[in-house]
Order: structure tokens, then C-alpha cells, then sequence
């Protein structure tokens, strides 16, 4: 279950709610009792080493940059509406 907390309460006690958060759990903040905001632990980063990047660049297709371009042209309007 998700904690609610005032803003207040995050102003007063942010380094607490921070650690819940890092503790694993979500905490939604409120404002004058509406949410508004919900504070939530990211994903684990993924690294990915330099060769499989590398890799992966050598065995995509190559694409043709002029008939690229073109087909950009073609589907957006390249003008500037000042």
C-alpha cells in the first residue's frame, strides 16, 4: 500500500520519506489534501558494455541518408511559422 504524505510533511521530513522510497516503497504527495505527485524507487540501471553497442551498429542495416532525408521532407513540414 502506498503512504500519503502533505507537502508539508515532505518539506519537513524529506530525507525520511527519501529513504522509504529507497526502501523500495511508493509515497503520493498531497497538496491542501488532492495528490499530486506520486514519488517512486527507479528500475535497477542496465549497463550495456561499449562492444555489444559497437556490435549492434555493425550488423544494423545501412540507411541511404539522401532517400532518408527525403522521406522526412515528405512527411514534415520543414517551415518555420513565425
Amino acid at each position: 500500500m502506498n503512504r500519503t504524505v502533505s507537502q508539508r510533511e515532505l518539506r519537513n521530513d524529506s530525507g525520511a520519506v527519501l529513504r522509504e522510497v529507497e526502501s523500495g516503497r511508493s509515497v503520493i504527495i498531497t497538496r491542501n489534501g488532492t495528490p499530486v505527485a506520486e514519488l517512486r524507487p527507479l528500475g535497477p540501471r542496465r549497463f550495456v558494455p561499449r562492444e555489444a553497442l559497437a556490435q549492434a551498429a555493425r550488423s544494423a542495416p545501412r540507411i541511404d541518408a539522401v532517400r532518408f532525408r527525403a522521406d522526412v521532407d515528405a512527411v514534415i513540414d520543414q517551415g518555420v511559422d513565425a
